[in-house]
C-alpha cells in the first residue's frame, strides 16, 4: 500500500524517505580500503560478501559507525560489470541508497516525474527474510537505490555473512585513547555537477523526490580572490537527507569543483559530512590513526571579528586552533567542522566532520577559509 507522509509544514510528502541507508564506494582494493576506514575512521566491519559466498565478481565489506553504513566494493576480476567505474573515476561513491517505506510507490513516482530507471523493484530473499529494492539514476554515474529492509533481520543484505571487526579497537577504547565511535551518522552528501547543471539537478530532486531548496550560496559568499563556485542545498521534508549540489563558476583560476570534475571524470559525490558529538576527540583519534586534515592558518583564530561573531562555544578557541577546527554561528546556533584531505590519490572524494549545536547550516562563515585551504593544496598539486 502506498504510504503518504506529512512534512513538518503539513504538506503531503510524495516521496517519503527515512534516511540514508548506505553509501556504496567502488574501490580498487576493497580489503585495503576497508582496513583504512576501520583504522582511520574507527568504523566496524559487520558483514562481508565475496567469492567465498558464491558472488564471483566482487568482494564487499560493510562498515558501520552509529547509523552510518559504508559498503566498500572492489572487483575481483577485470570483467566485473562495475570494474570500469574505478578505471574512470578512481575510488568513489557509486550508490547513495535511501531507506524508504514503500519502494514500489517511490519508484513509480520517480519514473513518472522523469527519473531514469537503473533496476526495477524486486525482492532479495534468504533465511533472514526479504529486502525490497529498486534503483534510479542521479548525476553522472551515481545512482540512488531505494530500499525497504523492514522484513529483514540479516547483517546487511541477502548473500552477506556477518563478520567481526577488521581492527580491534577495544584496548584503545578501554584505555581512554579513542572514543567508542569517531562519528555517529551521515549528515549530508555533496554532489559536484558540470557548469550550468546545478539548477537542473535541484529541479530533479524537487520533482522526483519532493525535496525543497534548503539554502543557496552564490557570489561573494562562496568565492576567493582566484576561484568560485555556486551551491544549492536540497533536503527532504524532515531534513534527515540533505544534498548540497555544487557547480563551478567563472573565475581567474581552476576551482575545486573544476579540479574534481577533471580528475573524477565527470559529476559525482564530492564529499560526505559525518556527524560527531565530540569533534575534538574524533579529530585527535583520526589524526593519530593517519587521517590527514586540511590546515587552517593561525590568523583565522586570532581574528577578533571571528571571536566576536561566534561568541561562546563549548571548546576554548585555543583547543580549536590546536586542531585546526573551524567554527561558525547562525541564527539557530553554532557548528564545529573540519575537512580531510582527499582520501585517495586523485584529488576527488574527501570527508567533513561536523558537530552541530542548533545550527542547521553548512558553515557559510568558513567558506572563504576552507576554499583558501583547498587552493593551497591545489597549488601544491599544480592544479590551481
Amino acid at each position: 500500500m502506498t504510504q503518504m507522509l506529512e512534512t513538518a509544514t503539513g504538506t503531503v510528502d510524495v516521496f517519503p524517505v527515512k534516511g540514508v541507508d548506505y553509501l556504496q564506494f567502488l574501490v580498487g582494493n576493497a580489503k585495503q580500503a576497508a582496513h583504512y576506514y576501520s583504522t582511520a575512521f574507527g568504523m566496524t566491519c559487520v558483514a562481508y560478501r565475496g567469492p567465498e559466498q558464491g558472488f564471483r565478481d566482487y568482494a564487499e565489506y560493510v562498515l558501520t559507525s552509529g547509523s552510518a553504513r559504508f559498503v566498500i566494493t572492489g572487483a575481483v576480476h577485470a570483467d566485473a560489470p562495475l570494474a570500469g567505474h574505478v578505471t574512470k573515476h578512481s575510488d568513489g561513491i557509486f550508490d547513495i541508497a535511501l531507506a524508504v517505506p514503500d519502494v514500489d510507490a517511490g519508484y513509480r513516482h520517480a519514473l513518472s516525474a522523469g527519473a531514469t530507471s537503473v533496476s526495477e523493484p524486486h525482492d532479495l530473499t534468504d533465511e533472514h527474510g526479504t529486502v525490497r529494492v529498486a534503483s534510479i539514476a542521479a548525476y553522472g554515474d551515481t545512482i540512488h537505490t531505494l530500499i525497504d529492509r523492514s522484513r529483514y533481520t540479516g547483517p546487511f543484505l541477502p548473500g552477506f555473512v556477518a563478520r567481526g571487526p577488521i581492527v580491534d579497537r577495544r584496548p584503545a577504547i578501554e584505555a581512554g585513547l579513542q572514543p567508542k565511535r569517531f562519528f555517529q551518522a551521515v549528515d549530508h552528501v555533496v554532489g559536484n555537477v558540470e557548469l550550468g547543471k546545478m539548477d537542473e539537478w535541484v529541479a530533479f530532486y524537487g520533482r522526483v523526490m519532493g525535496f525543497t531548496n534548503m539554502a543557496e550560496f552564490i557570489g561573494d559568499d562562496i568565492a576567493t580572490d582566484y576561484s568560485a563556485l555556486m551551491s544549492k542545498v536540497v533536503a527532504d521534508g524532515t531534513r534527515k537527507v540533505k544534498f548540497p549540489l555544487n557547480e563551478p563558476a567563472v573565475s581567474q583560476r581552476k576551482s575545486q569543483i573544476d579540479e574534481y570534475l577533471e580528475f573524477y571524470g565527470g559529476p559525482g559525490a564530492q564529499h560526505v559530512a559525518v556527524a560527531t558529538n565530540d569533534i575534538l576527540a574524533s579529530v585527535d583519534a583520526m589524526r593519530a590513526a593517519g587521517c590527514e586534515f586540511l590546515d587552517t592558518p593561525d590568523s583565522y583564530y586570532d581574528d577578533p571579528e571571528l571571536r566576536a561573531r561566534i561568541g561562546e562555544v563549548r571548546a576554548p578557541i585555543e583547543e580549536l586552533k590546536k586542531r585546526k577546527i573551524l567554527v561558525d554561528r547562525d541564527e539557530d546556533g553554532y557548528l564545529l567542522q573540519i575537512f580531510t584531505k582527499p582520501v585517495q590519490d586523485r584529488p576527488t572524494v574527501f570527508f567533513e566532520l561536523i558537530e552541530r549545536h542548533g545550527s542547521l547550516g553548512f558553515g557559510k562563515g568558513n567558506f572563504k577559509a576552507l576554499f583558501e585551504a583547498i587552493e593551497r593544496e591545489q597549488e601544491l598539486r599544480g592544479n590551481l
